[in-house]
């Protein structure tokens, strides 16, 4: 397990606020190479796009063992840390996702506070706490230790009154920093002043999503923004352009 906890070591040094890691999301050992030879030191595995890769839909639409055999692939392709997206955990305990998560040679990992398994309810807040520190605590069991990045879909649902929602989230990720999270994910498409009030307001050093032909990487260092990921843009970009290739041969 030594290269494996030199990768999450890797993986967790590379989250500077100010001065982002960029994990191109991907989805098999194609993109996992593409990004790599772009010169990327870290990736990050996204449900939307692995799920729309075997013709399956989101939200837990595949099992954690398909997810695991993809990232397995993945993992044997390049050599960079990797990070998986487990959605809301599949209804798994966190021992068996960290042992699944490591078997298949991943470092990291993305826990979300909707449950698709109970007809997409968010957790309670100290409910998603207690998940992420018993994923934290499954991997103190190891060698390894393992990224966890708690994220909230407070934003992405739009629950509750957008008045507080940045103070909602601030106060339901703090809770899983104190759970042992290293990265904290408000995911959605922010406008600047509310990644900075993000940024500004949490313990942890924070993720963003982003378009990767829309966003721009400087605009965020500057909001504080530590990790950017890409969910599904990226693969959706790249089907554009393919859409636009063979639009002539048809």
């Amino acid at each position: 397990m030594t290269e494996l906890a030199a990768k999450a070591a890797t993986l967790l040094e590379l989250h500077r606020p100010g001065d982002p890691v960029i994990l191109p999301t991907v989805w098999d050992a194609w993109s996992a190479n593409l990004a790599v030879s772009a010169g990327f030191p870290a990736l990050t595995v996204g449900s939307h796009p692995v799920s729309d890769s075997i013709g399956k839909p989101d939200n837990e639409g595949i099992t954690f063992d398909e997810l695991t055999a993809r990232v397995a692939q993945i993992t044997a392709a390049v050599d960079v840390p990797v990070s998986v997206d487990i959605e809301s955990g599949y209804g798994e305990d966190p021992r068996r996702l960290i042992e699944g998560l490591l078997d298949a040679g991943a470092v990291g990992l993305n826990i979300e506070d909707t449950v698709h398994s109970e007809g997409g309810r968010l957790r309670e807040p100290q409910e998603h706490a207690d998940l992420v520190g018993a994923l934290r605590a499954a991997s103190d069991a190891t060698d390894v230790h393992v990224v966890v990045n708690a994220r909230t879909d407070l934003f992405l649902k739009q629950v509750g009154d957008e008045a507080d929602r940045v103070e909602r989230a601030i106060a339901r990720l703090t809770l899983c920093a104190d759970a042992g999270a290293d990265v904290l994910y408000p995911v959605g498409l922010h406008d600047t002043a509310t990644h900075r009030r993000l940024a500004d307001g949490l313990p942890l050093p924070i993720n963003a999503v982003a378009h990767p032909t829309q966003h721009d990487k400087a605009a965020l260092a500057e909001c504080g923004v530590a990790r950017v990921s890409f969910g599904p843009f990226w693969q959706a970009v790249l089907a554009e352009r393919a859409t636009e290739v063979l639009e002539p041969w048809k």
